[in-house]
């Protein structure tokens, strides 16, 4: 099958043509590449239509413009490589196309990279193997080249993972003329800077965020002693009212009872001044047996002293018996004790006559 890219040996990158290969090699003194079965990505941010040739990079355009969304469209730009196409004057004639079974067979192995250029961002800060893959995969092109590249890969998850070439290729890699220990304390302290502004940045945005949680948490704290404030209130309302209503209930009882007493009041009182009569009546004429005998099953005896409890038991007490069955109270002539009955009669009257009668 034809190749339908050029995938560079040494960092891995793809091309879509020789064109691109020589450009690649120029830029990074790469030589070793290989026609490759596997097209070039090319995934377009929908939202500002910028082409991204790797996930790496759209994760990055992600990162930086917060557009998500991308179209394949590797599909449409794939072409199969013309090797014809002509070629650089040396890194292409030097290196060609190399068969693609040679560098699985040989040794791989850590690239040479500028030794001082590696101490420099050494002391920067960096890690042995972070320091030695940016200085291989950007050319050994100087700290700044280097540090370039750091940032813009530094998603990547290989990227503190020592890098490897086939042994054939490994060698110094040209470098441009290191820094001065004071260029290089310059670097590290603009680097600082960067971090220091970058931090800055960042701590700005999270108080802000911070500062509109604090505005949303305060309203919902407001609104939720608003709502607890309203229920108190309608719970207070509503024991009022129910108070109220138990004070009202209260007060009808009293009433009532009050009703209740006058009424009693009023039967205790008229049974007094009936038994009054009766007793007055037999002690004024003892020889009249009409006063001296009473019907219990008259109904105006009943309603007035019949009814009320001790109406019966006190003319017992003043003498009168239970006769033919009980139907009757009776006194006999001979049993009429007249002291007795107006000692009775005159109790009866103070009672009667007295002013808090019914209160006590």
């Amino acid at each position: 099958m034809a190749g339908l890219s050029l995938r560079c040996g040494d960092c891995g990158a793809h091309l879509r043509s020789v064109e691109e290969a020589q450009e690649h090699a120029e830029l990074t003194s790469h030589s070793n590449f290989e026609e490759s079965t596997e097209a070039v990505l090319n995934l377009v941010c929908s939202a500002c239509g910028k082409p991204c040739r790797s996930k790496t990079e759209s994760d990055l355009h992600t990162k930086r413009t917060g557009h998500t969304e991308f179209v394949d469209r590797t599909l449409e730009a794939v072409k199969t490589i013309d090797l014809e196409a002509p070629k650089a004057p040396e890194a292409a004639d030097s290196a060609g196309v190399s068969d693609p079974g040679n560098t699985e067979s040989q040794e791989m192995v850590v690239p040479d990279v500028d030794k001082k250029l590696l101490e420099e961002l050494e002391f920067m800060g960096f890690s042995t193997a972070r320091a030695t893959r940016a200085l291989h995969f950007s050319g050994n092109g100087g700290i700044e080249a280097a540090i370039n590249w750091v940032v813009e890969h530094e998603n990547d998850e290989d990227i503190d993972q020592m890098p490897l070439v086939p042994v054939s290729t490994a060698k110094a890699e040209l470098a441009k003329p290191a820094l001065t220990p004071e260029e290089v304390k310059a670097k590290a302290k603009e680097l600082r800077e960067r971090a220091r502004k970058k931090k800055e940045e960042e701590e700005k945005r999270m108080e802000k965020e911070r500062e509109k949680e604090r505005i949303r948490a305060g309203k919902e704290i407001l609104e939720a002693k608003r709502i607890e404030e309203e229920n108190e209130r309608k719970r207070m309302l509503a024991l009022r009212k129910a108070e109220k209503e138990e004070e009202k209930r209260a007060r009808e009882k009293i009433r009532q009872r009050i009703e209740e007493d006058k009424d009693e009041d009023a039967k205790v009182k008229r049974a007094f001044q009936t038994l009054l009569t009766y007793i007055g009546n037999v002690a004024k004429n003892p020889s009249e047996e009409k006063f001296r005998k009473i019907r219990l099953t008259n109904p105006s005896f009943q309603e007035r002293i019949g009814s009320l409890k001790g109406g019966i038991e006190f003319l017992e007490l003043c003498g009168f018996e239970k006769i033919e069955g009980g139907e009757f109270l009776f006194i006999a002539k001979e049993k009429v004790d007249v002291p007795t009955l107006r000692t009775a009669g005159s109790e009866l009257n103070s009672a009667i006559t007295n002013p808090f009668f019914g209160v006590l």
